[in-house]
Formats: structure tokens, C-alpha cells, sequence
């Protein structure tokens, strides 16, 4: 179980949910444009930073999450619950809505 402490705000997901950190991507212009933050995709890739003890099964048994804090992860693009903490924003979503974790080269 982890449990993530930001500022005087600790958060433990309950279940099988994962709080993620959106990892974002290189600010990127094109032809001297540059685009503004409304207009940009959301970025579909973060860090857990906390993750629950895992889902329980009909018959009672705990199912272990295959994610823990650290992973980089590949997720849906409309994926989780957006939630700002301290002026940082975070995402809680179960660990169905991710796609995939990424493995260093």
C-alpha cells in the first residue's frame, strides 16, 4: 500500500485506484506558432505516485494491483478524475483505465 503525502494533504486510493502525476510533454512549436494551452491534447502519460492494496473479488479475495508508485504509465485520454492539490493537478483512476506501463530502455 502507498500512500502519497503532498504538502499537509496525505491521499491513499481506496481499491484498485492509482493516483497519477500527468507527465508533460515538450512544449512544441511549429512554423513560429505557438499553441495555446486550451487548444493542446491532454498528455496521456504519468507517474503513480500512490496506489491502492488492489480489487476484491466476489468471493472475498484481495487481487493485487500490477501497478506500484514510480511506474510510468500510458493511460486513456479521458481517463480518471481530475483533482487539484496545492495548485498541482492529479488524475484518480482505476487500474483498468490503464493502458500500459513504460519500461526503461
Amino acid at each position: 500500500m502507498a500512500e502519497a503525502v503532498l504538502s499537509k494533504v496525505k491521499i491513499r486510493p481506496l481499491g484498485d485506484r492509482v493516483l497519477v502525476k500527468p507527465l508533460e510533454k515538450e512544449k512544441q512549436e511549429r512554423g513560429g506558432l505557438i499553441i495555446p494551452d486550451t487548444a493542446k491534447e491532454k498528455p496521456q502519460e504519468g507517474e503513480i505516485i500512490a496506489a491502492g492494496k488492489g480489487k476484491t473479488s466476489d468471493d472475498g479475495k484481495l487481487i493485487p494491483m500490477d501497478v506500484k508508485a514510480g511506474d510510468k504509465i500510458l493511460y486513456g485520454k479521458y481517463s480518471g478524475t481530475e483533482i487539484k492539490i496545492d495548485g498541482d493537478e492529479y488524475l484518480i483512476m482505476h487500474q483498468d483505465d490503464i493502458l500500459g506501463v513504460l519500461e526503461p530502455k
